[in-house]
């Protein structure tokens, strides 16, 4: 049907209309500033079996007879031959990364007799030979407790009869359910321990040590406790660290306050870097967090002190208070390099046979088992 003319022209002025309005519309969409996208949360990389991954049979022949009991206790030999949970956990680890079984039922066993002695599922966190009770403090260390739950994980993936699966999920709904604050101004929070760092249990509560943040572990959790955001957890300790960074130095102090929400060197602990944090670089290696940001700053305490000590740090004043000469400790700027920069182990560092402390000698073989599993070209000769 054909249309007339009056409709015809009444078309083509509303059109002209129309396009005038979507003209002017298009322009000021284009004259708005544009909008800032939040900045993407972090990558939290898959985790990686442990197991095969410390191939050197002498380091660990010589690790067990110097720290690990026929019992299965793992002495810190510096520390008035005490045991601890961390000490059985990293003991654990390094049995699995070793492929050694019986030594990871040993010290299994050991923990479970002597420190699964709480009323829940966390391990109480110091036993010490010269004390009846051996336990006189009854209160848990959680990253004694994460690295046990992980050690589980990691053997239950490898001889899946022997419970360990089961007990590593005990442990980890534990540490989940009592020991992660959810809701926070900066998200997940992990307490130390059971007792005392709260909000309720200090004025300057919470009180955290983001070396107990164990990355690592974070990523092989799921597999027995998927109920829990670890991957969150994990972007928020990240970003504590970020934070956390004071002085000159720009390192975080072993104990930290969260009471205003901003990370301060806790009251009542000595303001440094110290024992604790510089396990913090390790822990972020080893889950692959490996962009120079996340190093740099300890490789520029490490680099401009002398190479053959690790230097700890007073951050009151940002002066180095301590230097650390057991050659451990060396592998631990040694795994930032090279997961930073791609840079290799030094050849003395390649396998450790040294007479030196538990602490040492335990950071040395838990940083040549974390190169193996994420920077196997860092060993090659």
């Amino acid at each position: 049907m054909m249309r007339s003319v009056a409709g015809i022209s009444n078309i083509r002025w509303w059109g002209r209309v129309l396009a005038l309005v979507l003209t002017g519309l298009l322009v000021q969409v284009a004259a708005r500033p544009a909008v800032a996208q939040a900045p993407k949360p972090t990558t939290v990389k898959a985790g990686l079996a442990l197991h095969g991954m410390l191939p050197d049979k002498a380091a660990w022949r010589n690790y067990k007879a110097r720290f690990i009991t026929e019992q299965g206790r793992v002495v810190d030999t510096a520390n008035d031959r005490i045991s601890h949970s961390e000490g059985q956990g990293y003991g654990m680890l390094l049995a699995v990364a070793a492929d050694d079984r019986v030594a990871f039922e040993r010290i299994w066993a050991w923990t479970r007799a002597n420190l699964l002695v709480r009323d829940d599922q966390l391990a109480a966190w110091r036993w010490e030979p010269a004390r009846r009770p051996a336990v006189a403090d009854m209160n848990n260390a959680t990253d004694g407790d994460l690295l046990i739950a992980w050690a589980l994980t990691e053997a239950g993936e490898v001889w899946p009869e022997g419970g360990y699966r089961i007990a590593a999920r005990r442990i980890s709904v534990e540490i989940g359910r009592k020991l992660i604050l959810l809701g926070t101004i900066n998200g997940s929070l992990l307490l130390p321990g059971m007792a005392g760092f709260s909000a309720d249990d200090r004025p300057d509560g919470p009180v955290l040590n983001l070396s107990y943040y164990v990355f690592p572990a974070f990523q092989r959790l799921p597999l027995v406790a998927p109920e829990f955001d670890w991957a969150e957890l994990a972007r928020a300790g990240l970003r504590l660290i970020d934070k956390a960074r004071f002085s000159t130095a720009r390192l975080p102090s072993d104990w930290v306050t969260l009471k205003d929400g901003v990370p301060q060197p806790a009251q009542g602990f000595p303001a440094e870097f110290s024992y604790n944090a510089l396990r913090v670089p390790l822990y972020l290696a080893w889950a692959g967090f490996d962009q120079p940001r996340h190093h740099v700053d300890y490789l520029n305490l490490w680099r401009s002190a002398d190479r053959r000590v690790v230097a700890l740090v007073e951050l009151t004043g940002g002066t180095v208070s301590t230097r650390l000469s057991e050659p451990g400790y060396l592998a631990l700027p040694a795994l930032s390099a090279c997961a930073s920069s791609g840079m290799p182990f030094p050849r003395h560092l390649m396998s450790p046979q040294g007479s030196e402390n538990y602490y040492p000698a335990t950071l040395h073989l838990l940083a040549l088992v974390a190169a193996r599993m994420r920077y196997p070209s860092c060993l090659q000769n």
